[in-house]
């Protein structure tokens, strides 16, 4: 699908399959009514004859609806994996970041994904070594050094990532050169949360994503029960962090989509998303606010990131 035109691109219909074109079918909207459901699931299963079905999603453009995210706002999961959901204003900057799709509850706008495989395995080997597999002494490590960590920088990628494609831990020091280890474990503590951040934050930009004043962080995931190391993703993204009371965004997600379809049918009006979900959104609390002295700091630092993984990937 060509994401501008919202329809499907002939080039690469044409060296993927012949007649493609005809065996796919048309593109519609994401809140498009495809009609009354099969009457196969009415006699199966016994669902209203009546049912209709809203065109369909995966699970990540339905985290974003679940989410209820607006312009200018980004959502991370900080799991297994972590997940970046952005949301983008015009015309996007595709790139081998991550991936842009149609935004799924606005036709005029985009969803961009970056998904880090080296997420809370890895923030979690980190605490083993320097602590006894605790998170609050993990927390008391990280609280001891400054935003910046004196200059420090770590890129921890235990296994392949996906964005960038390395592997490999890096450290350096304050000026840029390479060293096998750091003296202190607050700094390791601290470069491990830091990299992992400006990581976000570097390939989260290059897809187009602009910190405004207005930016919302939505947190998710097992890490976003830790606030302190929520502070430092605000202080990075110089935004205020938001967790969120619902578990399942997908589900959640697919919910409003539907009913939010369904109402667009039946009123033969469009409207948005955001309006219709009103008072039913789910409830955000806010929990880590950016610190102005910080946000200066990690300014800087997003340049020395992003310099230090092309040295990296470029191998000088």
């Amino acid at each position: 699908m060509d994401i501008s035109t919202k329809d499907w691109d002939p080039h690469c219909l044409h060296v993927t399959a012949p007649e493609l074109k005809s065996k796919l079918g048309n593109i519609t909207a994401s809140h498009e009514c495809l009609g009354p459901i099969s009457s196969y699931f009415v006699e199966r299963y016994g669902f209203n004859p009546d049912c209709q079905i809203i065109t369909f999603t995966g699970d990540n453009p339905a985290s974003l609806a679940g989410m209820c995210l607006q312009s200018g706002d980004l959502a991370i999961s900080l799991g297994t994996s972590d997940t970046v959901f952005l949301w983008l204003d015009g015309h996007p900057t595709p790139s081998l970041d991550g991936s842009v799709f149609s935004n799924p509850i606005d036709p005029e706008s985009y969803m961009a994904l970056i998904c880090f495989k080296n997420g809370s395995l890895t923030r979690e080997r980190i605490r083993n070594h320097h602590t006894k597999q605790s998170w609050e002494d993990f927390n008391a490590l990280l609280c001891c050094t400054p935003p910046g960590n004196h200059g420090y920088i770590g890129i921890y990628f235990d296994q392949q990532e996906i964005t960038p494609k390395m592997q490999g831990t890096f450290r350096f020091d304050a000026s840029g050169n390479p060293i096998d280890h750091f003296e202190e474990s607050a700094t390791e503590v601290r470069a491990i949360i830091e990299g992992q951040f400006l990581a976000k934050r570097v390939h989260a930009e290059r897809l187009g994503f602009n910190i405004g004043p207005q930016c919302r962080v939505l947190a998710t995931g097992g890490a976003s029960n830790n606030k302190v190391i929520l502070q430092v993703l605000s202080d990075v993204f110089r935004a205020t962090v938001f967790t969120q009371d619902t578990a399942n965004s997908s589900c959640l997600g697919s919910a409003y989509r539907a009913a939010h379809g369904l109402k667009i049918m039946q009123t033969e009006n469009f409207i948005s998303f955001n309006e219709f979900v009103g008072d039913c959104r789910p409830s955000f609390t806010p929990v880590c606010s950016p610190r102005p002295d910080a946000s200066t700091v990690y300014d800087d630092m997003v340049l020395r990131y992003a310099s230090l993984e092309h040295s990296i990937l470029s191998g000088k």
